[in-house]
């Protein structure tokens, strides 16, 4: 499963691919730092206690502890693909964090008029406590995610884009997230979006010397680029 995920989309490069004025100075770059070391599960579950009270029972109660099961179950995944990652297995990684958020997918109820599922999230059907580490699991996963994508030798921009845009969209200042996915928009030509994301990332970061470089990088791609248009239409006039 996993290694689809490293070959399904066609807008795939490598830094080795780039040609020019740019290629020394794009050889020179960082590699992407590994994520910092993540806290493993706490010992705190979220299932209840053995014997512990509730007042109704029956599908409400089954349901409930259903979805406290697969709340803990995405955290464990999450903690293992951490482990998985720091000892450098990233195939190993990716499953485990597309495991959690298997999970994540599956908190819902069953809406008994229709026998739609309904997402528990948009139901306020969750505790406060449950939301908070549902959100969290989900922004580690996907954040993670882009990591591991980020180690490959061929990296798939594309699902760097996407899965950093996951997280933006939960947590509009997380600096990783912008700053990949300027990455990924600058590896996908897209170097409009590329300075916007490397900008935002700056603004976090005023002093990140790979959120500098590759904003130099970005601008100087856009002058060339300029540069051709201007003389496409200067040749187009004459």
């Amino acid at each position: 499963m996993h290694s689809t995920l490293l070959r399904s989309s066609p807008a795939k490069h490598t830094l080795s691919e780039h040609h020019g004025p740019l290629r020394d100075m794009e050889a020179k770059q960082h590699q992407i730092k590994s994520l910092k070391s993540y806290p493993e599960t706490g010992s705190r579950s979220l299932l209840p206690a053995a014997g512990g009270g509730g007042g109704g029972g029956g599908d409400g109660g089954y349901r409930e502890t259903e979805m406290e099961s697969k709340i803990q179950k995405a955290i464990d995944f999450k903690a293992e693909g951490h482990r998985c990652y720091k000892e450098k297995k990233f195939r190993e990684a990716i499953g485990k964090y597309h495991r959690a958020l298997l999970q994540l997918k599956g908190v819902h109820v069953t809406d008994g008029t229709s026998g739609s599922e309904v997402n528990l999230l948009s139901q306020n059907k969750l505790t406060e406590e449950q939301r908070r580490a549902v959100e969290s699991t989900e922004i580690e996963c996907y954040d993670s995610l882009t990591a591991c994508l980020l180690q490959s030798e061929l990296v798939n921009y594309e699902r760097v884009k996407e899965y950093c845009l996951k997280v933006l969209g939960h947590q509009r200042d997380h600096f990783k997230a912008m700053y990949r996915a300027g990455i990924a928009f600058y590896h996908l030509g897209d170097y409009e979006c590329a300075l916007r994301y490397l900008r935002d990332a700056k603004n976090r970061e005023p002093t990140d010397t790979n959120v500098l470089r590759y904003i130099q990088l970005t601008e100087m791609k856009m002058s060339k680029s300029g540069h051709r248009e201007r003389e496409s239409g200067k040749e187009t006039q004459g």
